[in-house]
């Protein structure tokens, strides 16, 4: 038996490990397209301020931990797979034979439509060799223009502030994280910016980048602002790793269609992670979550189904925990509420605190707050246990904080 996985992330590490545990006899390939050993992007923001060298990022130690596990690394990019010769076409020129194959390939940055965005000085925070070239261009004292200020934006932010550059972030919705947190919560994150001396500009674009007769680079916005700019990083979204499957029979959407067992249309081939169309546990929709512990859960499980074990996947839950220059934020499962719910919140701007609960009916199906890292675990807990509340939701929708005693009230009421 031969377990072929593409991808080096966290999904087809965990999946590796997984399968090598089940099964010590078969053969278990890791096909990874960087140069670097497999890695963790969440480890890049510690890269960028020093706290760590690029080996810090390294999920496991490439020195010993695969080949102990009997486990071959492969640097190589996948160009095609033929699911009826169960064959893979590598960019070097070697065709690989698989028995079952995992897709965990992962995404990549979606480049903005701006003019002038193949200059030199404008890059992505994507990979390791991205790290390295805004190291390069980070230097004290030089002006860095941020484009975008969702998730990935707001993660490098403190990384960046720490190099001792002059930072302008420019976001498009009329607040920071528009696809995690509401208007208000937002609002927190950008004026805490402020405060911490970020120049945030929302509701508000880049129109085109520029390089003048001196060498001089700057970003024209579309309320006609110039900022000068030694440095620009684009972090406007990513997109799932499929293009060397367009040739492929395999069912794509947003995604790779996935069952319940992570199996694409094709029985012998599953996907995992960010390329992973699968089942969102509030919607259930299947939808593409790009984060990272979705990618682990969905590399173990779909590991376990290439084993033989049929472990159904039950869904994922959307969940973002957001660290912004030490204003901690997160949203889980439906934040922005459901046709007919009830809801509430907690709202203090000046000591940038916030909390929101969603309610479907005496169901708590999705939160999101600011400032207030104590009920993170336990909001979580409650929407994922989908527990009646009964009176408790009356309590809670007049206060709000009171999420914990309403945990412990209603499992108690269950017993």
């Amino acid at each position: 038996m031969h377990y072929i996985i593409i991808g080096a992330g966290p999904a087809g590490v965990i999946a590796a490990e997984t399968l090598r545990k089940n099964n010590q006899d078969a053969e278990i390939t890791i096909i990874g397209s960087e140069s670097e050993p497999p890695y963790s992007r969440m480890a890049i923001p510690y890269f960028l301020e020093g706290k760590i060298k690029p080996e810090g990022s390294y999920l496991r130690d490439p020195v010993t931990h695969f080949s102990n596990l009997n486990i071959k690394v492969v640097q190589d990019t996948v160009i095609n797979v033929d699911s009826a010769t169960q064959q893979l076409s590598l960019q070097s020129g070697s065709l690989l034979h698989f028995d079952k194959l995992l897709i965990a390939t992962g995404s990549s940055p979606t480049a903005p439509p701006i003019p002038g965005k193949e200059l030199d000085i404008v890059h992505s925070c994507w990979t390791l060799e991205d790290a390295h070239k805004i190291i390069e261009l980070a230097q004290p004292g030089s002006n860095v223009v941020l484009i975008g200020a969702g998730f990935i934006g707001c993660i490098i932010l403190e990384s960046l502030l720490k190099r001792g550059i002059n930072l302008t972030v420019v976001e498009t919705g009329n607040r920071m994280v528009p696809r995690m947190l509401n208007d208000k919560a937002g609002g927190l994150i950008k004026s805490w910016c402020i405060k911490k001396g970020i120049n945030v500009k929302t509701s508000c674009g880049a129109d085109s980048i520029n390089k003048n007769s001196e060498g001089l680079c700057s970003v024209k916005l579309t309320d006609g602002t110039q900022l000068a700019a030694d440095l620009i990083i684009t972090a406007t979204g990513v997109k799932p790793n499929t293009d060397f499957l367009e040739s492929s029979d395999i069912q794509i959407d947003q995604g790779l269609l996935v069952n319940q067992y992570l199996q694409t249309s094709k029985p012998n081939i599953y996907a995992a992670g960010d390329v992973a169309q699968a089942l969102d546990f509030s919607t259930g929709n299947h939808e593409v979550q790009a984060i990272q512990p979705t990618a682990t859960d969905h590399g173990r499980i779909a590991a376990l189904n290439m084993s033989g074990k049929e472990v159904i996947h039950q869904g994922s839950i959307n969940m973002n925990v957001l660290d912004t220059l030490g204003l901690v934020s997160c949203s889980f499962g439906l934040w922005m509420g459901v046709e007919n719910g009830d809801s509430t919140e907690l709202y203090n701007e000046k000591d940038y605190r916030y909390l929101n609960l969603q309610f479907d009916d005496d169901v708590l199906v999705g939160a999101s707050s600011t400032g207030m890292t104590q009920h993170i675990g336990v909001l979580r807990g409650l929407i994922e246990s989908r527990l009646h509340l009964g009176e408790w939701k009356d309590r809670l929708i007049k206060d709000p904080t009171l999420v914990m005693e309403a945990y412990m009230g209603s499992t108690q009421e269950l017993g």
